[in-house]
């Protein structure tokens, strides 16, 4: 991806935290012919020596878990953005779009048996906090079935690469600007990017 200089989002902590919210990226492979691409839930698992692993599945039915190979494959994380007018500058210019994203790239493990029992547990009770609601608590011979049908695999980080693209270009007037406008838009992605801005500059 290319990202100027600028753009560059170097804080680990900051990218970690993004991931983890915006946790339904797009997965792209090559199947010798031509990309191919699916948008899937995913783990985010930081380990002890600061390595990073996706865990995520598809259906067993969709074929792109089968072109997976040695290959590095790319997950795209996409964040709120949205249109900046150059209205709301203090001089002439022309528009612009702000917007966060991450590209993560690694290689893949399937993953059979123990390990895509937990990984599709852990994946229910993420998101059933409190609710009750586990695989554990089914019939066995339903999860059993329903197993079958997924291919789990880990997606181990070989590199990846942020932007944050925040009108950090502009100077304070300018910027005060931009986010009183898309304050006033009253859109979600707008409120997102302007509160984005408001935390990086005081």
């Amino acid at each position: 991806m290319h990202i100027p200089k600028l753009y560059r989002e170097e804080d680990r902590e900051k990218i970690l935290a993004f991931l983890r919210a915006n946790n339904f990226p797009a997965l792209v492979s090559h199947d010798g012919e031509k990309l191919t691409a699916t948008h899937l839930p995913v783990e985010v698992v930081e380990h002890a020596d600061g390595s990073l692993t996706m865990l995520a599945h598809m259906s067993r039915a969709n074929p792109q878990w089968k072109t997976f190979g040695g290959q590095e494959v790319l997950l795209i994380f996409q964040g709120a953005h949205t249109y900046i007018s150059p209205r709301w500058y203090n001089h002439v210019n022309v528009p612009t779009w702000n917007y966060i994203n991450v590209h993560v790239y690694g290689r893949v493990r399937m993953l059979e048996g123990d390990a895509l029992a937990s990984l599709l547990s852990g994946l229910v009770a993420m998101h059933e906090t409190g609710t009750g609601y586990s695989l554990e608590a089914l019939p066995a011979d339903f999860v059993e079935k329903e197993t079958r049908g997924v291919a789990g695999f880990a997606l181990d980080v070989t590199r990846l690469e942020a932007a944050s693209k925040l009108s950090q270009n502009r100077d304070d007037e300018s910027y005060a600007s931009i986010i009183s406008h898309l304050q006033e838009r009253g859109d979600s992605a707008s409120a997102e990017i302007a509160k984005e801005m408001k935390a990086r500059r005081k």
